[in-house]
């Protein structure tokens, strides 16, 4: 199941998480408590509330959230695989009812503003793969903007649990590029 949407952010970071783990965020004095310091994003990442998608950066990207099975796991499509820049370490994500992706300013009790997912209560593991649709020909209209079928910014891959135990639990999505990569798209 894929579930599309274009989202912003003005606080640099965006999220997919659990409703009720933040059902006593109710305003900018509990957001504050709750998600302000990275040490406290860390806390929500360990116990499989919060998965980040930073990239270190303020704008708007479209997202695919895609939701797998065991017999189906979600997976990038051949199209996205090309144009792939970098995926993630597996994150741990425990729904209970179900999941939002937005900005991190927006989570708290009452989003009103996110991409929501349904999920079955459990224990899943989160991907996340940033991909270079600029870098696909054709896709672009002349203001630099995306055309209609343009491959998104980000897909969220969500899966059951299949026995992962070293979930990614750091703020930071992608690991830093080395001396030979680049957080860009190349031609080889």
């Amino acid at each position: 199941m894929d579930i599309t949407e274009a989202l912003a952010t003005d606080a640099g970071l965006f999220g997919l998480w659990s409703p009720t783990s933040f059902h006593d965020v109710v305003d900018y004095e509990t957001w504050e408590a709750a998600l302000l310091e990275d040490e406290d994003i860390v806390r929500h990442i360990a116990i499989g509330a919060f998965v980040p998608i930073n990239i270190g950066g303020d704008g708007a990207y479209q997202f695919v959230a895609r939701v797998g099975s065991m017999s189906a796991p979600a997976e990038l499509t051949e199209r996205e695989r090309k144009y792939l820049i970098v995926t993630s370490e597996p994150y741990l994500f425990v729904a209970t009812a179900g999941a939002v992706i937005s900005g991190i300013e927006h989570v708290g009790d009452d989003p009103d503003i996110g991409l929501r997912i349904s999920l079955e209560p459990g224990r899943w593991q989160a991907t996340v793969a940033l991909i270079d649709w600029t870098a696909e020909p054709g896709q672009q209209d002349d203001d630099g903007a995306p055309k209609m079928g343009a491959l998104p910014d980000f897909v969220v891959l969500i899966n059951p649990e299949s026995g992962h135990a070293d979930y990614r639990q750091t703020v930071e999505t992608f690991d830093p590029p080395t001396d030979d990569q680049s957080l860009t798209h190349s031609e080889e």
